[in-house]
């Protein structure tokens, strides 16, 4: 009798029952995960702004192009942070092993917290209204839609992603899967006739594409901002390290291949605006695509919104996949409430840090519009990343002999972290009001983190209160912390 495979199959039927999480997300997941969470709004929203601080139809693709090359070199440098440490958590994570605990805390405190003090400042809603948008409008066109049924629809698609990412890991995963396919084959849609009309040699509109005029150097900066915005999710996989199979293979090829298709398809897309629209009637129109299918896809027109609603489905769903792990890791590591690191003890999914998001987001929609200064929690984004990219060359130096299955070349890891800061510098010249409030609400964070996480000051009687609602939301909830270590 073979006694040690035996012991094998036990030992893996009661791993099977523990509580933790699962490795699930192989390589088509994970790169419907990137591209499905970059692919979203922002190829349909931010071209407006990127015009309009760029002012020429040349200075726009350009813009694109560089976001898009700006893009990879980040998402490059976080494949190998992805591979260096093997926990989840994204930024988070790699402020905390190489700059310390209170950055990374303050990155917990601008994701989670920036939200709820600044109402007006969506970030998430910004795509489930985009979603609701798109879904409603083509109904009352050429009238304007109400308010208030956009704002529904918003809540119904939010609710449907939550209820989702909390039933089952697998389930999330696969209709990540299936809505960027959805999604790419609207972005397909809208090239080829664009394409077609440039080979026939409709190219007024980029005639003196270069046009100076209008270019100022303040400006620039936000037409980055919008840029990179649409390109903005290519660091999300990184949130899920623990849940990847195979991720030192895995992270670097699925981030390569995915910035690669979303630049060219970003670029083209933008080609294909301009072929149909001038950049007067681009920065006009409120629903670009649905201009643009008007106009090239006469017989498609009415889906072409449809395909666009399913894409910011698609952002929703990863995002409400991924955001919650950097909340799950902080907390499993003293920065947040317990609660938030336990797993439903079922379904394997991290209820309550899904959960907290909630209701945030419908506050916001309810209260917030679509169209909101995008630079405002940008600044403090790219910020953060900028930081993780200076940790990670900090501890290449320290830690020469570190193991680290993919290493990027210095030269990109430098010019990323280089560029970031320079746009963050000068997003404080630009638009010193937002990104000043930007920076400053950060540091709200810094006596917050003294108080609460260096040193528990707390009265013990709060203390008390506060243990007491964590365990009977534990009851509730039916979670508990994991029972195997997954990093």
């Amino acid at each position: 009798m073979d006694t040690k495979n035996d012991n094998n199959g036990k030992n893996e039927e009661k791993d099977g029952e523990r509580v933790h999480l699962r490795r699930e997300i192989g390589l088509l997941p994970a790169v419907s995960f990137i591209i499905g969470t970059v692919v979203g709004s922002g190829i349909f929203i931010a071209p407006k702004g990127v015009l309009m601080n760029s002012g020429s139809v040349g200075l726009s693709l350009l813009v694109w192009a560089l976001c898009g090359i700006l893009s990879l070199f980040g998402a490059l440098c976080y494949a190998e942070l992805g591979t260096t440490f093997s926990k989840s958590g994204g930024h988070y994570t790699y402020l905390m092993e190489t700059l310390g605990p209170l950055p990374a805390f303050l990155r917990l405190w601008v994701e989670f917290l920036f939200i709820r003090l600044v109402r007006r400042r969506p970030w998430c809603p910004y795509v489930s209204l985009a979603f609701g948008r798109y879904v409603v409008e083509p109904f009352f066109a050429p009238c304007l839609a109400p308010v208030a049924l956009i704002k529904l629809v918003s809540i119904l698609g939010v609710t449907f992603v939550v209820a989702i990412n909390c039933w089952s890991v697998t389930l999330a995963s696969r209709t990540q899967v299936t809505l960027t396919f959805i999604k790419m084959f609207a972005l397909v849609l809208i090239i080829i006739p664009g394409v077609i009309a440039l080979a026939k040699g409709k190219t007024e509109n980029f005639h003196n594409g270069f046009e100076m005029d209008l270019l100022t150097l303040d400006r620039l900066p936000l037409a980055f901002y919008n840029g990179l915005y649409a390109y903005g999710g290519w660091f999300y996989l990184n949130f899920v390290t623990e849940e990847i199979i195979k991720p030192q293979r895995t992270i670097p090829a699925a981030i390569i291949f995915s910035m690669v298709t979303v630049t060219v398809f970003y670029v083209l897309v933008n080609v294909a605006y301009y072929t149909m629209m001038s950049p007067a009637e681009l920065l006009q129109s409120e629903a670009v695509a649905v201009t643009f299918a008007n106009r090239a896809l006469q017989g498609l027109a009415s889906l072409v919104p449809f395909l666009v609603a399913l894409s910011c489905l698609g952002a929703l769903n990863g995002g409400f996949f991924v955001s919650p792990r950097m909340l799950f890791v902080g907390a499993r590591e003293g920065h947040w409430p317990i609660i938030f690191s336990m797993i439903h003890i079922r379904r394997q999914t991290p209820l309550p840090a899904v959960l907290l998001l909630y209701p945030s987001v419908m506050f916001m929609i309810l209260t917030g519009e679509i169209y909101e200064l995008i630079n405002f929690v940008s600044f403090a984004r790219w910020f953060f990343i900028a930081l993780a990219t200076l940790g990670m060359l900090i501890h290449r130096y320290r830690f020469p002999l570190h193991p680290r299955p993919f290493k990027v070349p210095l030269v990109i890891a430098v010019t990323f972290t280089v560029v970031c800061f320079f746009i963050v510098c000068l997003s404080l010249y630009s638009d010193p009001w937002n990104t000043g409030q930007s920076c400053i609400l950060t540091l709200t964070g810094v006596p917050v983190y003294y108080a609460t996480v260096h040193r528990f000051r707390l009265p013990h009687k709060w203390r008390r209160v506060f243990n007491s609602c964590s365990k009977q939301l534990q009851i509730l909830l039916e979670v508990a912390q994991q029972e195997i270590q997954t990093f």
